[in-house]
């Protein structure tokens, strides 16, 4: 009888340790976070991703790495494939710089000008914000920038605030941005979805803020004043400055 109870307990226990051990992997599974999807498939084409400057999270904690590895290579990605398959359709577009076709959307087929519209501009915008950040750079805008922002808002801090107001009150998804106009005054404007300041008559952009929510969501959820006040620690003012001196020429 003793035998007999030792054998049924130990195959008790051994049944018992093994569903726990089948239980294992499918928690860990549960508390891991799901993986992101695949990147969409990059037809070939003209245009391609920039490479990107530095790690996925060199701009930690203000930007996490999460973010900027689906927003680069998932987001962006999308745009440039979006822009290819226009290619397909209309290869003059390759022919002609981006700003040039952007500045002049009318000139677009018009049966291809959301998609341009949507796509190269999405393109370019992304593009031109991976360059305007970076680990580690200056706190402030310096010489004939910062002399020029001065100029036009007073002082660094207003014109902060002044972006800052703009970004948070664009309804939906957007951008604001600090141009450069046609009269060579700095203004700041907003932009809806992947519109560029180029329809609005921007000579120049100096700096740019993506407020899509794509752009931010996962760390800061509906906080986009918090975002935008954390955007700041990782302005890359080197390239402002060089993109305002190019656009005073």
């Amino acid at each position: 009888m003793y035998a007999r109870r030792t054998l049924l307990q130990s195959s008790v226990g051994a049944a018992a340790l093994a569903f726990a051990q089948s239980l294992l992997p499918r928690a860990a599974q549960a508390q891991a976070p799901a993986p992101s999807a695949p990147a969409p498939a990059a037809p070939s084409g003209p245009f391609h991703l920039p490479k990107l400057g530095y790690a996925y999270n060199a701009l930690e904690p203000h930007v996490d790495a999460m973010t900027m590895e689906i927003h680069y290579s998932r987001h962006h990605q999308a745009y440039v494939n979006g822009i290819n398959a226009v290619a397909e359709r209309w290869p003059e577009i390759a022919k002609i710089p981006i700003v040039e076709t952007l500045q002049d959307l009318n000139k677009v087929p018009e049966k291809e000008r959301t998609a341009v519209r949507n796509n190269l501009g999405g393109h370019w915008n992304h593009s031109f914000f991976w360059e305007l950040m970076t680990p580690g750079g200056a706190k402030e805008p310096q010489d004939k920038l910062r002399s020029g922002i001065d100029a036009a808002f007073g002082d660094v801090a207003k014109m902060k605030q002044a972006v800052n107001a703009a970004a948070a009150s664009r309804f939906g998804s957007g951008w604001a941005w600090l141009i450069v106009d046609k009269d060579g005054a700095l203004r700041i404007v907003s932009t809806a979805n992947q519109d560029t300041p180029f329809e609005l008559g921007a000579r120049a952009v100096v700096l740019g803020v993506d407020v899509w929510e794509h752009a931010y969501y996962l760390k800061y959820q509906n906080r986009r004043p918090d975002y935008l006040t954390a955007w700041w620690n990782v302005v890359n003012w080197d390239k402002a400055a060089e993109n305002y001196a190019k656009a005073k020429g």
